[in-house]
């Protein structure tokens, strides 16, 4: 039997990190190890604990959600961070992706869905709510192409894992897709990873998008992914 997920719950109200403990708590995949109400409490936990993913506010007293994710990203490299908040405006969402969340859910999500947003996040998918596409897909539509090409040291098979990556897809649809193994499509997403300067898929996705890799047509499909996370 696999060793369960350690999670870390940052939020400055005890009753919603109670609330979630008290339903993750029963799944034997998951275990809560540590709980934080503000972001210094946060570094420390996390530093403490290492722990696989951490559930993190962006408002809270001090320091906030934002800064915490990029100092868990230094002192715990391979936790994944899903900001989970109230707040969908571009001033938070945009500045959190770039920091280093892996996914970004508000708080009107059920649990269930949260349970599943956690479980796509442990297997290196990316998990947007629908006002979170949102903001993304308007950060690219506005943002002028550059005239240089980002993508000209990968080849024509990693060009088609990255526009599978930025799609949302996993691991395992991309090596469907593409007729290859899991094993392959994660050598490309690595080799990509390297040649981009990228340290996740967050990070690839975000650039591709940025850098209209991503079709209209392809964004929607996105979106329509956000929107089946937070309804199911």
């Amino acid at each position: 039997m696999s060793q369960a997920k350690k999670i870390v719950l940052v939020d400055d109200h005890a009753i919603v990190r109670q609330g979630i403990r008290n339903y993750l708590e029963l799944e034997p995949g998951l275990i809560v190890v540590g709980e934080a109400d503000d972001g210094e409490s946060a570094i420390h936990v996390a530093t403490h604990y290492q722990p696989d993913v951490m559930l993190v506010d962006l408002v809270m007293p001090g320091m906030s959600g934002v800064e915490v994710t990029a100092r868990v990203r230094q002192v715990s490299p391979a936790t994944r961070i899903i900001i989970l908040t109230s707040f969908h405006e571009d001033s938070y969402v945009l500045p959190a992706l770039r920091a280093g969340a892996q996914s970004y859910i508000l708080k009107d999500i059920n649990l269930p869905s949260l349970k599943k947003a956690i479980y796509d996040t442990l297997n290196g998918e990316m998990v947007l709510g629908p006002a979170a596409v949102n903001r993304v897909v308007n950060a690219i539509h506005v943002k002028k192409l550059t005239t240089i090409d980002p993508f000209g040291e990968l080849s024509e098979r990693e060009m088609e894992v990255l526009r599978l990556v930025a799609r949302g897809d996993s691991n395992a649809t991309i090596a469907n897709k593409l007729v290859i193994s899991e094993k392959t499509v994660k050598s490309h997403v690595s080799n990509i990873l390297s040649k981009l300067q990228r340290v996740d898929r967050t990070q690839l996705a975000a650039l591709a998008w940025q850098e209209g890799l991503v079709s209209s047509r392809e964004e929607s499909s996105v979106l329509r992914k956000g929107m089946e996370v937070v309804s199911a």
